[in-house]
C-alpha cells in the first residue's frame, strides 16, 4: 500500500481485511478477500469511461481530463473479473484467501480519451488537464496489483487494459 497519498477509501478497505481475517480465525470459517483493479464493463454507470463519453457527447470539441492525464492504471472487464473469482473460490482451500485481481498491465486517462474519441469517430478533440499527478482526492498516480499469485494458481488472461476499455466503450456507445 502506497501511504504518500493515504486516502479514506483505502484504509477502510486496509480496516474491513482486517476484521474479515480476525473473524474467519475467531469463527473457524472460510472466507475470500479481493484487491480488484478498475473493473469495467458493459452497464458501467460512473467511474472514467462514463465521464468522458458525457463529456464529449456534451462537447464533441474538447474533453477535460482530471490531473496530468498520466496516471497510470490497469483495467479489467467485469466477466474476466467474475471469472477470477469463480476460479480462486474453486481452487483455494486456505482459511483466508487474499487475492489481487486484475490485469497485467496499465493504461491513463489520456490513452482512454483517445480510445473514445476514436471510437465515437471524433475528429480534432482538444484536451486540457486540470493539471497535478492525481485527478482527485485520494487518488493515487499509479495503480498496478500484481496478480502473480492468481497466475500461479493457473488463472490466465487473454486480453489487457486497452483492450477491455475499448470492448466497454463499444459496449456503451451501442447501449446509449
Amino acid at each position: 500500500m502506497d501511504l504518500s497519498y493515504p486516502s479514506l477509501y483505502g484504509a477502510s478497505k486496509l480496516a474491513c481485511e482486517a476484521l474479515i481475517t480476525s473473524y474467519s480465525h475467531t469463527f473457524s470459517i472460510r472466507s475470500w478477500i479481493f484487491r480488484f483493479a478498475n473493473i469495467i464493463g458493459d452497464r458501467g454507470t460512473h467511474g472514467i469511461i462514463v465521464d468522458f463519453i458525457e463529456k464529449l457527447k456534451n462537447d464533441p470539441k474538447q474533453l477535460e481530463i482530471l490531473g496530468d492525464g498520466k496516471q497510470s492504471k490497469s483495467y479489467l472487464h467485469v466477466n474476466e473479473c467474475v471469472d477470477a473469482i469463480t476460479f480462486v473460490i474453486e481452487k483455494s482451500n486456505d482459511e483466508v484467501s487474499i487475492f489481487n485481481v486484475g490485469s497485467e498491465d496499465a493504461t491513463n486517462p489520456t490513452r482512454i480519451g483517445e480510445i473514445i474519441v476514436e471510437e465515437m469517430g471524433l475528429k480534432d478533440v482538444e484536451f486540457s488537464y486540470t493539471g497535478g499527478s492525481r485527478g482527485w482526492k485520494g487518488d493515487v498516480p499509479i495503480m498496478m496489483l500484481s496478480i502473480d499469485k492468481l497466475k500461479n494458481m493457473g488463472w490466465e488472461l487473454d486480453s489487457g487494459s486497452e483492450d477491455f476499455v475499448r470492448d466497454t466503450v463499444r459496449s456503451l456507445l451501442e447501449n446509449s
